[in-house]
């Protein structure tokens, strides 16, 4: 297992980074024109990122708690598997690398953030530490 290095309050930044870098990405990396399918998945995705985001029990989570830490890593882990193979599942690997690399890449990143991020948001640890030291 990866050491969890990363601290919910620098992972929840880092979410609302690459919602926004996805619903950006067809203009940024210029496939918009060339793929529906990847113009649509990277706005959608970007968008259920930022969303899981906001009701997350974490730093980040600011209309609720509703989703666990752990879920969260765990859909994390999932949207990064879905991203690195949806050029090919949805047709628009062949398009070029414009339109599948950010998909493998910020994919990847995923995956690889979901398993560095401590799962014990900054609060919660802080008490888990005291309670460790009292005992």
């Amino acid at each position: 297992m990866l050491a969890a290095i990363i601290p919910t309050r620098v992972h929840a930044v880092m979410d609302y980074a690459v919602g926004v870098l996805l619903i950006a990405a067809p203009w940024i990396f210029q496939f918009a024109d060339e793929s529906n399918a990847a113009k649509w998945i990277s706005i959608i995705v970007g968008v259920v990122i930022i969303l899981q985001s906001t009701i997350t029990n974490y730093e980040g989570g600011f209309l609720g708690h509703a989703i666990s830490m752990r879920m969260h890593l765990a859909m994390d882990a999932l949207i990064g598997i879905f991203l690195v193979v949806s050029p090919w599942l949805f047709g628009f690997g062949d398009e070029g690398a414009n339109a599948w690399l950010p998909f493998v890449a910020i994919g990847v990143g995923e995956l690889g953030l979901a398993a560095i991020t401590n799962p014990l948001p900054g609060e919660r640890r802080q008490r888990a530490r005291e309670a460790s030291r009292a005992a």
